[in-house]
């Protein structure tokens, strides 16, 4: 079995490309979903961030709107955050590739949007980064509900730069260009990984 690594900057379709890849019948382990499902009613991080960030849990669950106030403009506490957070989420890629590798799957996707920034990368044996240009990703990251511009800043400084991570990419995958375009780069992805030797370093 490959492992499909997912990533891309804000706003540059990735969450479009993952929808594609499903379509394809390839199964997308989405990071953003299992993070929540940690901050969820019963989730496995719910009373280490509440212990950390006092003042954020609500009914059991951690109210994200207020931890991202207590984080955003205070790298240290983001630190701390993810340091709960991230091998928890690990744990949850690791469930998800054992689960598919037993279900003999030839390919799986990790979509991770920090992939190339954390370890998540070593999990992986073909990288593909979602682009666009830097006028299209601000329009789009723009036009989502309470972004602002400041806020916008504030993200794109915690991300690896676009450039360097198409530098990293086994393959780029051009949004903006229509859905013929993304998918096409996809299934191109999906060929490539599977000729590709594994050098993914379970962990």
């Amino acid at each position: 079995m490959r492992v499909l690594g997912l990533t891309g900057s804000i706003a540059m379709g990735k969450s479009t490309a993952a929808k594609l890849l499903r379509r394809l019948r390839i199964p997308v382990y989405d990071a953003d979903a299992a993070i929540h499902s940690l901050l969820a009613v019963g989730g496995a991080g719910v009373a280490a961030v509440a212990a950390a960030f006092p003042g954020v849990e609500t009914g059991g669950a951690i109210d994200r709107q207020k931890l991202g106030r207590s984080v955003f403009f205070d790298q240290t506490a983001l630190r701390r955050l993810e340091a709960i957070l991230h091998p928890l989420a690990a744990v949850a890629g690791r469930r998800f590739i054992a689960i598919h590798a037993r279900n003999r799957r030839c390919v799986v996707c990790l979509d991770v949007p920090l992939l190339l920034e954390t370890a998540s990368v070593q999990r992986c044996d073909f990288v593909v980064v979602v682009s666009a240009s830097a006028m299209l990703q601000r329009q789009r990251a723009l036009a989502r509900p309470g972004m602002t511009e400041e806020k916008l800043a504030g993200i794109l400084a915690r991300q690896m730069p676009d450039a360097e991570k198409r530098r990293r990419a086994d393959l780029v995958a051009i949004s903006g260009l229509g859905l013929l375009a993304t998918l096409r780069a996809l299934k191109k992805a999906l060929r490539l990984a599977q000729a590709t030797p594994q050098r993914r370093q379970v962990f």
